[in-house]
């Protein structure tokens, strides 16, 4: 037998020794940094406070046995600026991992936004502070060490990968490795991933067309492209907005399921259109069955807004479940419910079994 084979089958008989196996993990979108961001969270004496932006989500997050973010900024030293180039302050990923997010995604459009030296920042950032991150490395021997990457979540064990479309014309240099959106290097990395253990892979990519609500066929080419590798997680981003959802049969792999997300849209940002004041924070199950063998077993989603900072006076900016009329300050109200008039709108259109949680 091939270690194709073996691996899993010696995984599958371990857990029915030992029990079986459910995870939950979480997945949001894109946590950017604009200029009005960073400038809130600036203290008089140097500090960067950033605690009020996740309190009021961060019990979600905690609740997940692994939670997983876009961190679309590189991380570095001042200037720190936002749109059209980032740069925010190291301790904007010690708020996210404080938040309770267990992994973060670096393979986006802005990850070359200062160059070579800003990704290399930003890997040391996060390997300083000991937080798990892929999509872009050092060198090719931190990729070689990095991937596949294979975790071990409640006994079942999930591969995780990320990719970008591209990175806004800058081009990677002095060594350094993005992770581009290329065939023939996935289908190695996600065969590495089975061999290296993996019974579910995971691939976080970004993709699509920024303010679409749906995806276009470039995306649709891609998805169906990782199906039939038999992934079994996709989780999409770059729109800024949220797109549909799916949990169904992998139209490949009879007995796999698929869950699929278009588009989380923003986690916090401080885009102004009604499609991008918000997001989506995706739970996906996972579940060893009597069989032995661990699957996706479902998932829901909840719409979160982002509450500007200022808004009542002296606040910073806050990340709010969308639903939460309390937390929501006076004068947000409709453009919350614009949001989410909009969201269940394209939802309920075109999601596939896949609930919002109540």
């Amino acid at each position: 037998m091939t270690p194709a084979i073996i691996v899993p089958l010696v995984i599958n008989l371990l857990s029915l020794l030992l029990g079986y196996d459910d995870a939950e993990l979480l997945f949001v979108g894109d946590a950017m940094q604009h200029q009005a961001q960073i400038d809130a969270a600036r203290r008089p004496d140097g500090r960067w406070d950033y605690e009020a932006c996740f309190a009021d989500v961060r019990t979600d997050i905690e609740g997940a046995d692994f939670a997983v973010v876009n961190l679309e900024t590189p991380l570095g030293e001042a200037p720190h600026t936002g749109y059209p180039c980032f740069n925010a302050p190291a301790a904007w990923a010690d708020a996210l991992a404080e938040a309770g997010f267990d992994l973060f995604l670096t393979a986006n459009n802005h990850t070359l936004d200062r160059r070579a030296r800003g990704l290399r920042a930003t890997v040391d950032s996060l390997d300083r502070r000991g937080l798990r991150h892929i999509g872009t490395y050092r060198d090719a021997a931190s990729r070689a060490r990095a991937i596949p990457s294979v975790i071990d979540i409640n006994r079942i064990k999930v591969g995780f990968l990320n990719y970008t479309y591209g990175t806004n014309g800058f081009t990677p240099s002095d060594g350094v490795v993005v992770d581009y959106i290329d065939r023939r290097r996935i289908a190695a990395d996600v065969g590495a991933a089975r061999i290296a253990g993996a019974e579910i892979v995971c691939v976080c990519i970004h993709w699509g067309d920024e303010y679409r609500l749906t995806p276009n066929q470039a995306q649709r080419a891609d998805a169906d492209f990782l199906e039939s590798l038999g992934v079994d997680i996709i989780i999409g981003a770059h729109p800024h907005t949220v797109q549909p959802l799916e949990f169904r049969d992998n139209r490949y792999f009879p007995h796999k399921k698929l869950f699929l997300a278009w588009s989380l849209g923003n986690f916090i940002s401080n885009m102004k259109t009604p499609d991008t004041r918000g997001g989506l924070m995706a739970r996906v199950w996972l579940h060893r069955g009597d069989d032995g063998v661990a699957r996706v077993d479902g998932g829901n989603y909840t719409l979160l807004f982002t509450v500007p900072a200022g808004n009542p006076a002296g606040t910073n900016f806050r990340l709010v479940p969308a639903v939460a009329d309390s937390l929501i300050p006076p004068g947000w109200h409709s453009r919350r419910d614009e949001f989410v008039r909009r969201a269940r709108r394209i939802f309920d259109a075109h999601n596939t079994g896949v609930a919002e949680k109540h």
